[in-house]
């Protein structure tokens, strides 16, 4: 994507950039394909998972191509600067990934398919990069918005890096942690790819089964 650094390091919030109190563009709309409200709270009864697997602009469509899923949108987390923009993202200097928000019903799709989708759909062992897309933005994270999810993402982690190993990959390093703050993305990066049909932005899946 444009304005890739590579940067390897999270930073600290000593050397964070400062970011702002309020968002500093506008976010809305219908979802272009489910036909859902983007910028929304999930549903009753229906929940809602955050994953970062890379260039956020392929990944929302793999989730939102999942039989269940309510609506999607990207975003950031799991950084340090309040309300980011995408360019200081890119920096590295705000911490955080590109992220994928998906609100879905539990009557019609699990977490733990939610989960395998993640694994499947990137290398979760190359640390701060997918493929040629380096810096801490696209890194692998599960950020989870209830402790059931924690123990589940953490406990298909492990399941998983038995699979790669046979496979013959190296340890994976997604990190797993609770979400405190999700900031959605400029609204030209939502439905990206409907946007923008024959925009790039490849999976680098591993071909590994997670069951």
């Amino acid at each position: 994507m444009i304005f890739s650094r590579s940067k390897s390091e999270l930073p600290g919030a000593e050397s964070a950039l400062p970011g702002r109190e309020g968002r500093p563009y506008q976010v809305g709309g219908t979802h272009l394909t489910l036909g859902n409200p983007v910028e929304t709270q999930a549903p009753e009864g229906f929940g809602v998972a955050v994953f970062g697997l890379g260039c956020f602009w392929g990944e929302e469509k793999t989730f939102w191509e999942v039989p269940g899923v309510w609506s999607t949108s990207v975003g950031y987390a799991g950084g340090v600067t309040p309300n980011p923009t995408y360019e200081e993202v890119c920096t590295g200097r705000t911490g955080h990934a590109e992220v994928v928000r998906v609100i879905f019903d539990p009557a019609k799709v699990t977490y733990d398919d939610l989960l395998k989708v993640f694994w499947e759909n990137h290398d979760p062992t190359q640390g701060m990069r997918q493929g040629n897309d380096r810096g801490t933005q696209y890194r692998s994270v599960i950020l989870t918005t209830t402790p059931e999810q924690q123990a589940q993402a953490e406990a298909s982690r492990e399941a998983y890096q038995v699979r790669m190993t046979e496979a013959g990959y190296g340890e994976i390093t997604t990190s797993i942690l609770p979400l405190e703050t999700y900031y959605y993305a400029e609204d030209y990066h939502q439905q990206y790819l409907v946007k923008n049909p024959f925009g790039y932005c490849p999976l680098h899946a591993t071909g590994v089964s997670y069951a």
